[in-house]
């Protein structure tokens, strides 16, 4: 999961941590596996590292119990396995959102 995420952050720089961000139609939210949860908006990516980072699992599918404009460290998600439709998910305990822009090349 290290490695994915190094990858997906090349060329990009962190900005200050905060407790919630703005959700978009067209954001794309996805696991990277015992790593970190990550909320790509195309121009900046956020990254949550979860409470309990062992616990997430890139097979599984987001569910988020809160629909607001905003997503913040209190916003109730789960992870779901695919296959058990029924059950209940693994709650994901949220952190700060850490931005990353891709960094400037105008000096």
């Amino acid at each position: 999961g290290d490695e994915r995420l190094a990858e997906l952050l090349e060329g990009r720089v962190a900005g200050e941590p905060t407790n919630c961000i703005s959700t978009r139609r067209n954001a794309r939210m996805y696991i990277i596996d015992d790593t970190a949860l990550v909320y790509d908006t195309g121009r900046t990516v956020y990254i949550n590292y979860t409470r309990y980072p062992e616990q997430l699992d890139s097979s599984d599918v987001i569910v988020i119990r809160d629909n607001y404009p905003q997503m913040c460290k209190t916003t109730r998600i789960e992870a779901r396995n695919p296959t058990m439709v029924e059950s209940l998910g693994t709650p994901l305990f949220l952190t700060d959102f850490i931005p990353y822009k891709r960094a400037s090349s105008e000096s």
